[in-house]
């Protein structure tokens, strides 16, 4: 096991005591109290923001630049069947040299660890700071989103970010994500004119017209793929009539699709893209056709440089592996953050996150303070 070092913190025991409180989105339970607490006595000023329900900390030890910013999110997805569960999900426990607990790899774990390696610190030249959110699980409305915002409106300056989601895929360290697709939703509502299926001509069936449009949608190369993405994917989630009678024509269908794309699209693009196709089939069927669309993140990526190197080196110095900077994967909080700085993810192995029995390795925590230490060291001799 991993030597502390003395008079630092051990992510272990942090990590337990985060696991604890039941933060299941939107609920804090006492969680980001207990990471501001542990931050002030490392001498970090903290701030609280709280948007609508939802608890938000930004933390700064510091005042030169460059400004490192760790962020993450304390809020956890709900535990599921508790009898799947080996212990109560908000009692860490530790069997086996496994640490099995809500939140223990998403993303609590990572946190301590990046709070174990800040206590190693008495100081750096420039500063530490921490974004840390209650709604990464949710909505992700009142929760980075804001903070962001307000940092930049009070002229706060991060220079760069490292998100502690848990990005290994194998063993720790073999994967980092330095860039996302966007999201974008879109809910298509057809209404046409009920009527007597005996009578099509005195009634106007929406369902041939949902149907035309999510084949055209559908059909569409979107793309063949950007530098470190994948294809840009349409996929219809859902087809509704709500129709229980055989012999009536309904009066509207609604469909709903959800587009992850690459660099190639915006959101806005996108959803100009939609639109013209809805608004055609409008003109061709005398339907009424409402487009709903919500762009929940852009596509982004932090390019290969310096920062990226950083990263990297420390993850073949410390872990003995070589990271592959991915773009896979959903959404996280990166998305909003790219806003203020580059930002690359980088954290515990992901295999069991929102699973039942959600757990981590004890050693791969000690593992990851160590490399978060060595980055932080690094950064410093390059960026200060």
């Amino acid at each position: 096991m991993t030597n502390i070092p003395e008079n630092t913190l051990d992510p272990v025991e942090l990590t337990k005591a985060l696991i604890n409180h039941p933060s299941v989105t939107p609920v804090d339970a006492g969680a980001m109290d207990r990471v501001q607490q542990t931050l002030e006595s490392l001498g970090f000023a903290c701030e609280r923001l709280k948007f609508g329900e939802i608890e938000n900390l930004y933390a700064r030890r510091g005042t030169a630049s460059p400004n490192l910013c760790f962020a993450g999110h304390t809020d956890v997805v709900p535990e599921g069947a508790l009898d799947g569960w080996r212990s109560d999900p908000f009692a860490a426990t530790i069997e086996n040299g496994v640490l099995t607990g809500r939140g223990a790899v998403d993303m609590k774990g990572g946190i301590a660890a990046w709070i174990a390696a800040v206590s190693r610190f008495e100081q750096v030249p420039g500063s530490l700071s921490f974004l840390i959110t209650g709604d990464e699980e949710g909505e992700a409305l009142d929760g980075t989103k804001k903070v962001v915002e307000h940092l930049r409106q009070t002229g706060e300056v991060i220079d760069h970010c490292i998100v502690g989601e848990p990005t290994s895929s194998a063993v720790l360290g073999d994967m980092i994500k330095v860039g996302r697709r966007g999201s974008i939703n879109a809910t298509i509502t057809v209404t046409g004119k009920q009527g007597h299926v005996a009578y099509p001509q005195r009634a106007l069936n929406p369902i041939p017209v949902l149907v035309a449009i999510m084949a055209e949608l559908d059909g569409r190369v979107l793309d063949e793929g950007y530098e470190r993405f994948l294809p840009s994917n349409l996929e219809i989630t859902t087809f509704d009539v709500a129709n229980k009678t055989t012999n009536l024509i309904p009066q509207t269908a609604t469909g709903r699709i959800n587009i992850r794309f690459n660099p190639t699209h915006s959101g806005a693009s996108l959803q100009a893209w939609i639109e013209e196709v809805c608004a055609r089939q409008a003109e061709r069927s005398g339907a009424a056709i409402e487009v709903k669309a919500a762009i929940s993140g852009e596509a982004f990526l932090t390019e290969a440089g310096p920062f990226v190197d950083v990263i990297q080196d420390a993850i073949r110095n410390v872990l003995k592996v070589e990271a592959d900077p991915s773009t896979t994967g959903g959404t996280s909080d990166a998305r909003f953050i790219r806003a203020l700085c580059p930002v690359v993810e980088f954290g515990l192995v992901g295999q069991t996150m929102h699973q039942v029995n959600e757990a981590t390795p004890v050693q791969d925590l000690y593992d990851l303070t160590d490399a978060y230490a060595a980055l932080i060291a690094k950064y410093f001799k390059v960026f200060a």
